[in-house]
């Protein structure tokens, strides 16, 4: 039975969440303050955590990066729950570390859509290797069992979300893929109108991928329909590697 660590200062809230993953049959077990949910996650290792924004003693953000810096929680999968709906908000909330965002009032079945996603999405991606799927192109090779990248012989660690976005685009290097796209096979739910998700997460892996971030020459935007991942061959590869060398 998967553990759901619910971390809220709302009573009515932390009880809502708590009930209704219980009946959907999830292990719940609830903290009212950020300093107790980060002690209860440390101890406890939960297969899921829902964090509140708005908490007493610490707030959701720094508890997130806190999480997100200790290498026992740094995997588990973080969905923050908040009234902060702004895209500012959203954006900083990725920043921290969550892998999803879902603002308050929400539906239940939306919730449910959203933990059943992340805990599905925490095993989905090493059973990749067994399938017929592209996991090395030119420059570029996924390392299923560990979350990383080779770029250019060098190793480069990423984030669950990091690594499956540039699976989904590899699976189409070439390609324009569209944000519903990407929306529905990555964060696993039918998609809505905001994509700044999908941008927080695009900027990160160009920070990591790119040699200008600013400029990019592989993870490219198509303006108005997507993201291209435009690879280039071993040949070129070579040549791009020999020049900067």
């Amino acid at each position: 039975m998967p553990r759901v660590l619910v971390i809220d200062d709302d009573s009515a809230i932390l009880e809502l969440v708590s009930v209704n993953l219980e009946l959907a049959g999830y292990e719940v077990f609830q903290a009212p303050d950020g300093i107790k949910g980060q002690a209860i996650a440390l101890q406890l290792l939960p297969d899921l955590i829902v964090l509140d924004l708005m908490l007493p003693k610490v707030d959701g953000f720094t508890v997130c990066q806190r999480l997100r810096r200790d290498e026992r929680t740094s995997e588990i999968p973080l969905l923050m729950l908040t009234a902060l709906s702004q895209t500012q908000n959203k954006v900083d909330g990725f920043n921290a570390g969550a892998d999803d965002y879902l603002t308050k009032p929400f539906e239940i079945q939306e919730l449910l859509v959203r933990v059943r996603a992340l805990l599905r999405r925490t095993d989905r991606i090493p059973q990749a290797a067994k399938h017929s799927e592209i996991l090395n192109y030119g420059p570029l090779t996924l390392i299923p069992e560990r979350f990383e990248a080779v770029w250019f012989s060098n190793t480069v660690k990423l984030t669950h979300l990091e690594f499956e976005l540039l699976h989904c685009l590899m699976q189409r290097h070439g390609q324009t893929v569209s944000p519903s796209e990407i929306l529905k096979e990555v964060w696993g739910y039918d998609p809505d109108d905001d994509i700044e998700t999908i941008r927080v997460h695009i900027r990160h892996l160009r920070t990591k991928l790119e040699p200008d971030p600013r400029h990019p020459q592989f993870i490219k935007t198509v303006y108005g329909a997507g993201y291209c991942l435009e690879l280039p061959n071993s040949v070129e590869s070579e040549q791009l590697e020999e020049a900067a060398s």
